[in-house]
């Protein structure tokens, strides 16, 4: 197959010359997913593809760092991910009753519709990070389809029944200069997607010399002076790069920008959350992570895990160009050219590095397979007619 070289925003992109189109499902679960994503569709928007966009995040999420009529968006939400009462606590039965109203009461329809859909834009491949349904949909509708993830629903929820790279967009010292920050204040980025009701942050929680960047406060919340509210439509990943170090919880997209940056990474656990174990390794590997107390995020004893943070030197050199790699598998999948990974990478599957104690539990002899899952849940909620 002939293909086309070319160069753009400083990265070679190399495209099939047939133009091709990609509906990218994104789940409703939070921005974390959204800003993960952004990586991969730039690439496919610079090989010179057309990206229809089926998600609940705001366009804003992707527009701020692609601008093309090439990128199309369509509001819809299929799945609801965890339902959570603030930005730690999952509500497992709550997320088990909404996926059921959402995306199994109503699925032969909403198959139905999706199928329309895909074959009416004439999608040359389905991709989902991670969407379950449309991989099904796409299957009914006869078009190939790519998981780009690091977990399935399916892993999540399992425990609730018993329980890529990044690019600097601009140069650090401006972010700083834009936010008004000197050189040597020290700068902790609290990254949650919500905060715990009647919270209150304080001026105490912070050494002196630092500020503190909050994403995600809402608009009457009333910060401290050393506390620095961000607009609801900021680029994160450069106010990421541009810290000393990060608070907040543990998720895919925090983690790998982390790693990427160098930046220590001060966590609270999350409870019914099977991708942890495996990210929490990969920071302990990467000597970029100091785990924190619930009680004491809430309690404001934060100065030991601030100070114990800036003195990590994380050590991770591997490849940031996760978007761009996996735009190039994508491509290669939509004509039909079967990819495979290389065995050299050692790539394990997260049951291979969950710790036991994380495992769903399990009846001796009464093992369910992954597809029962949902089943069970109904008869132990109820919800089955």
């Amino acid at each position: 197959m002939q293909m086309e070289q070319s160069i753009a925003h400083g990265v070679e992109v190399i495209a099939p010359k047939r133009h091709l189109v990609f509906a990218y499902y994104v789940s409703g679960h939070g921005f974390g997913h959204a800003t993960r994503v952004v990586e991969v569709v730039r690439h496919l928007i610079l090989a010179g593809h057309d990206v229809h966009m089926v998600t609940g995040a705001p366009d804003f999420v992707f527009t701020s760092e692609i601008q093309s009529p090439r990128l199309l968006f369509r509001k819809v939400v299929l799945d609801c991910g965890a339902v959570q009462a603030d930005a730690l606590t999952v509500d497992p039965i709550a997320s088990l009753e909404k996926y059921s109203q959402m995306s199994v009461l109503p699925r032969a329809s909403v198959l139905a519709t999706e199928i329309q859909w895909l074959n009416s834009i004439k999608a040359d491949l389905v991709i989902s990070d991670v969407v379950p349904i449309a991989c099904r949909a796409a299957a009914d509708a006869g078009i190939r389809s790519v998981c780009v993830t690091n977990f399935s629903w399916d892993f999540i929820y399992a425990e609730y029944v018993m329980v890529a790279g990044s690019h600097y967009r601009s140069v650090l010292q401006q972010v700083r200069k834009d936010l008004g920050v000197p050189d040597d204040v020290k700068l902790v980025i609290f990254n949650f997607g919500g905060q715990p009701a009647g919270w209150k942050l304080k001026e105490e929680y912070l050494p002196a010399g630092w500020l503190c960047l909050v994403c995600g406060a809402s608009d009457n919340q009333e910060l401290p002076p050393n506390f620095i509210k961000l607009a609801k439509d900021v680029y994160t990943p450069d106010l990421i790069a541009a810290s000393d170090c990060m608070l907040g919880k543990i998720g895919y997209g925090t983690v790998s920008e982390a790693m990427a940056y160098k930046l220590p990474f001060i966590f609270i656990r999350r409870d019914y959350f099977n991708e942890e174990p495996y990210l929490r390794e990969m920071l302990e590997n990467y000597q970029g992570g100091v785990e924190m107390a619930r009680r004491d995020m809430l309690s404001g004893c934060w100065i030991p895990y601030l100070e114990r943070a800036v003195n990590l030197k994380p050590c991770y050199e591997g490849g940031t160009n996760g978007g761009e790699l996996a735009a190039h598998i994508l491509q290669d999948t939509a004509v039909g050219k079967n990819c495979v990974l290389d065995k050299q990478t050692k790539v394990r599957r997260l049951l291979d590095v969950m710790v036991p104690g994380c495992q769903p539990q399990k009846v001796p002899g009464n093992d369910i397979l992954v597809p029962d899952w949902h089943t069970l849940a109904e008869n132990k909620l109820g919800l089955h007619n």
